[in-house]
C-alpha cells in the first residue's frame, strides 16, 4: 500500500499498531543483521513529505520527525551554536543522513544523543493519531526502559524545539570511547538563565545515566537561586548522587558516570563563568578534534 499523507499514516496505524514504523532504518537494521530478529510487519514513512518538513517560527524551530539528522543539524545549530559539536559526533555521515530525529527521540534508547539536548531546551513533541494530536514535553515521554507514553495508534509528528532566551546559557558535551562513530558513555546537557550574578533558572539533563534520559531534578533545585560560582556548582554536582544510580556495563563503571557527570557540570560553570584555561581539545590545537 503506497501511501503519502500524514492523515493516511494514521490510519494505517490504527488499523496496524503492532508495526514497525521504518523510517532511516539504522536501528531496525542492526535488529535484523545483527540480532536476527524477525519483524512481520513494517510502516514505511518515506514517502511521506510533511514528515520531513522543518519550519523556524517566531518563538519555535518546528521539526518534522522524518527530517534526517543532516537537515536538522544546521537549523538547530544556527540557534545553538553549542550544540554542533555533539551534532559532528552524532554518528557517522552516512548515518546522520539517514537517520531521522524523529527515530531516534522515539526509540527511547537511554543513551540517545539528541535526547538531553533537547530535554534541556525545553522540547515538546506532537504525538499523531486517527483521533487527532497531543503534545508533551520530550522529558514525560520516556517511562522506563525504552518504553514511551507512545500508544498503539500513535506516532511522534513534530519537533518543536524554543528558540533560546537572550540570557540564556547552553551547553552539551558527550563522552566515549572515541571521539567519532562511538554511542555516549555519558552526555551532559545543560541550560540555564543567570540574571545579576544568580541563577534564575536551570535544567540538566544526562543520557547514560538511568534507563532512559533524564532531568537532574536535584542538582537543578540546588542550583536554583544561587550565586553564579564555583561553590554553587559544587555542591549541585554532590547532587547528582541523588539524581542517579548508574549501571556497571562494558562501557563504564557506575563510579565513573557519576564522577564524568560531576566534571561536565563544572566544565559547564567553567565555560561560562569566563573563567581562564581551556576546557575542550580545540581550543588547544585550533581545530574541531
Amino acid at each position: 500500500m503506497l501511501f503519502r499523507s500524514i492523515e493516511e499514516l494514521a490510519v494505517l496505524r490504527s488499523r496496524l499498531p503492532q508495526a514497525r514504523l521504518l523510517a532511516g532504518g539504522t536501528d531496525i537494521g542492526l535488529w535484523v543483521t545483527k540480532q536476527l530478529r524477525e519483524i512481520p510487519q513494517l510502516i514505511a514513512l518515506g514517502r511521506i513529505a510533511a514528515l520531513r518538513t522543518i519550519e523556524v517560527g517566531t518563538t519555535h524551530i518546528d521539526i518534522g520527525a522524518g527530517a534526517t539528522v543532516a537537515d536538522a543539524a544546521p537549523v538547530l545549530a544556527a540557534h545553538f551554536p553549542e550544540l554542533a559539536t555533539v551534532l559532528r559526533r552524532f554518528a557517522s555521515p552516512p548515518i546522520r543522513h539517514a537517520a531521522t530525529l524523529g527515530g531516534n527521540i522515539a526509540n527511547g534508547s537511554p543513551i540517545g544523543d539528541s535526547m538531553p539536548c533537547l530535554i534541556v531546551l525545553g522540547a515538546r513533541i506532537r504525538l499523531r493519531s486517527t483521533g487527532g494530536t497531543r503534545e508533551m514535553a520530550l522529558e514525560d515521554f520516556y517511562l522506563d526502559y525504552q518504553k514511551t507514553a507512545l500508544r498503539p495508534d500513535e506516532f511522534v509528528e513534530r519537533i518543536l524545539v524554543p528558540l533560546p532566551a537572550r540570557d540564556s546559557h547552553f551547553r552539551a558535551f558527550k563522552l566515549a570511547k572515541r571521539f567519532d562513530q562511538d554511542i555516549s558513555v555519558v552526555l551532559g546537557a545543560f541550560c540555564m538563565r543567570k540574571v545579576e550574578g544568580r541563577v534564575l533558572h536551570c535544567r540538566v539533563a544526562f543520557g547514560g545515566m538511568a534507563a532512559t534520559p533524564k532531568r537532574a531534578t536535584a542538582c537543578e533545585a540546588a542550583l536554583e537561586g544561587q550565586p553564579w560560582h564555583e561553590d554553587s556548582f559544587a555542591i549541585a554536582a554532590r547532587e547528582l548522587a541523588r539524581d542517579f544510580t548508574p549501571i556497571d556495563d562494558m562501557r563504564a563503571s557506575a563510579r565513573y558516570r557519576t564522577l564524568a557527570a560531576a566534571n561536565l557540570l563544572r566544565k559547564f560553570y567553567l565555560e561560562t563563568s569566563g573563567g581562564e584555561g581551556p576546557t575542550r581539545v580545540e581550543q588547544l590545537t585550533g581545530e574541531d578534534s
